[in-house]
């Protein structure tokens, strides 16, 4: 694919989702949508945008990941109530969190099978259940 088919691909998929393509938001989705599912933190998008030569601000990458996640085209992944990590993977599954890594790794959701979930409030319907299973080496 051509670095113009390349460009227009991406452009398409932001206007899809309601996102203007500006030249920020295109460079930072031409790494995250590269066609591998990433778990990244803004700081680890922030990092790769440097080494692409993409003159980003830290508050551009957490504003663009979070229009992202807005428009549908990421997923957040909060671990111990203040990392986030942004998932290109929005599809139903769920997480293994190594605690001494600090990654992600995506568990098919088929195979944490959930038996009963409570009764909902009134007026109230189910939009995701989060798993994240904690893992550490043993001892």
């Amino acid at each position: 694919m051509s670095v113009k088919q390349k460009h227009d691909e991406l452009a398409a998929l932001l206007q899809g989702a309601g996102v203007r393509p500006t030249r920020q938001r295109l460079a930072l989705a031409a790494w995250l949508f590269d066609g591998h599912d990433k778990h990244v933190t803004a700081e680890q998008v922030h990092d790769a945008a440097l080494k692409m030569r993409a003159h980003v601000s830290l508050a551009t990458v957490y504003n663009t990941l979070n229009n992202f996640t807005t428009a549908g085209l990421l997923r957040q992944v909060v671990i111990d109530g203040g990392q986030i990590y942004f998932d290109t993977n929005t599809g139903d599954h769920y997480h293994i969190f190594d605690e001494e890594g600090g990654y992600l790794t995506d568990i098919p959701a088929a195979s944490v099978p959930i038996a009963r979930l409570p009764k909902l409030p009134q007026g109230k319907s189910l939009s995701r259940i989060d798993v994240v299973l904690r893992v550490r080496t043993s001892s």
